[in-house]
């Protein structure tokens, strides 16, 4: 061997000086790529919350609504914003911003007086923006397929698979092999009590015997393609988000979910971004410009982009 150079196996000489500059350059490409993929994920990941909106609809109009306050009878609800546009108008607005994934909420029950009038108003919204948004609020097995076909990307349930306070196995599964899990989201929106979150149903009127927890995302997975969470209690009040709720989301966050209720400000927006660790989507809905709030629309667009 001299001074730069050496005889490894099969009697192959190398240039010593080479083999070091060689495992420097590859030292040093290995940290510049690895930098790059770490600054890469945390900017992907600061930015993966996605603005979800949406169209509730009730007694026949677009809506914002104190979510607390719904009641079936007399077909009531504390509005907290009565549009005088139409659905089409907004599902249209959302396909110009590029914003996919949204919902369109039936508030009036089945057999309500208005319940037509707000499907009419839904037909508006699913053919300017088809494909475009989710629709939720009396589904079965029996109409799922009805809304599809008016142009639904997916449908939203809650009382038809939580029936008589538990998860009723056989609707849950007759209708996700009717639709398809890709086509079906699971509506878990809940209020706390003895500081547990329980699901309700019936426009957030009753209370159900489950809980929203790990072990039960974990459960009804498989069956559907997505959950759509309301925390009913500061719905529509804009005064601050369950930040207990969404951290055990964000902890979870094994399938794509929405979260709604109370989001009143950018900080607010923000707090969900941390407490949701950037895996949970979000609804504003009262505090925006264009139902009547303070927070800017396109505003907030930028923000979840």
């Amino acid at each position: 061997m001299d001074g730069e150079s050496a005889t490894v196996p099969f009697g192959t000489k190398v240039n010593i000086r080479t083999l070091s500059t060689f495992w420097l350059q590859y030292i040093l490409c290995a940290f510049i790529i690895s930098l790059c993929m770490t600054v890469g994920y945390r900017k992907l990941r600061r930015h993966t919350m996605r603005f979800r909106p949406c169209i509730d609809i009730h007694n026949g109009a677009v809506k914002q609504i104190v979510g607390g306050s719904l009641k079936d009878e007399a077909d009531f609800a504390k509005d907290n914003f009565v549009s005088e546009l139409k659905a089409d108008f907004y599902a249209d607005l959302y396909q110009r911003s590029g914003l996919s994934g949204g919902h369109i909420i039936l508030l009036n029950p089945v057999g309500s007086t208005y319940y037509e009038a707000d499907v009419e108003q839904a037909k508006l919204a699913l053919a300017a923006y088809p494909q475009g948004m989710q629709i939720g609020g009396g589904i079965t097995a029996d109409n799922a397929e009805q809304f599809l076909d008016m142009g639904a990307r997916q449908v939203i349930v809650t009382s038809y698979v939580f029936k008589n306070g538990r998860i009723n196995y056989e609707n849950l599964r007759r209708l996700s092999g009717l639709v398809g899990p890709d086509h079906l989201v699971l509506d878990l929106s809940c209020r706390k009590k003895d500081g547990k979150y329980y699901i309700v149903t019936d426009r957030w009127q009753k209370f159900t015997e489950e809980l929203v927890t790990p072990e039960t995302l974990d459960m009804l997975a498989e069956y559907c393609s997505e959950y759509l969470i309301h925390a009913v209690d500061v719905e529509g009040k804009a005064a601050g988000i369950e930040a207990e709720l969404a951290t055990m989301l964000g902890t979870w966050g094994k399938c794509p979910m929405t979260y709604a209720g109370g989001v009143g400000s950018f900080a607010d927006l923000e707090q969900l971004k941390q407490c949701g660790r950037d895996r949970i989507d979000v609804t504003v809905g009262s505090a925006l410009d264009i139902f009547g709030g303070a927070l800017p629309y396109e505003e907030v667009v930028r923000f979840c982009s």
